[in-house]
């Protein structure tokens, strides 16, 4: 549980950026990549990450930027990491300039369900872990080199063993 406002940034602002690592290695045509028929394509999923962050703001009571219709995927790579580093930001700057340490501890009803803010932030680090998981196997289905997450990917290693 995170105990103060800046141990939740340092953390998002991590998290964040591995998302956006992701999202910046997508191209226009491996956006409708799927794993099968009725699931996410992968473009779907980034939309989904970036539409989630102003999704959980509003259950912690903060206001950030709207990202239009949740059913409207862009079809350009591009715009999906845009859209997700403005709400990111957005994000961030309603939680510095309205929040203070102790109002991590306050309890609200998030998703039907009675929560404390610090919980809610870390759920939703692990929604975007989650949904990241997922978009990097479609990558690679997609014929895309993934980036690592929380180390080197199998190219990156494979980099760092041919250097010696």
């Amino acid at each position: 549980m995170f105990r103060t406002v800046e141990e939740f940034l340092q953390e998002w602002v991590m998290e964040s950026e591995a998302t956006l690592r992701l999202l910046h290695v997508l191209t226009d045509e491996s956006l409708p990549q799927q794993v099968m028929e009725n699931h996410f394509k992968l473009g779907e999923l980034g939309w989904h990450l970036a539409h989630s962050i102003p999704v959980f703001a509003e259950q912690v009571g903060l206001e950030t930027i709207s990202l239009g219709d949740y059913r409207s995927t862009p079809t350009e790579a591009a715009v999906i990491a845009d859209s997700y580093k403005q709400a990111s930001d957005s994000f961030v700057q309603a939680m510095t300039s309205a929040w203070t340490d102790e109002s991590l501890m306050d309890v609200r009803k998030v998703f039907g369900r009675e929560s404390a803010n610090a919980s809610t932030l870390r759920f939703l680090i692990q929604h975007q872990a989650h949904h990241r998981g997922q978009m990097t196997v479609l990558m690679r289905q997609a014929g895309l080199v993934v980036p690592g997450t929380y180390g080197p990917s199998r190219e990156e290693w494979a980099a760092m063993q041919a250097q010696g």
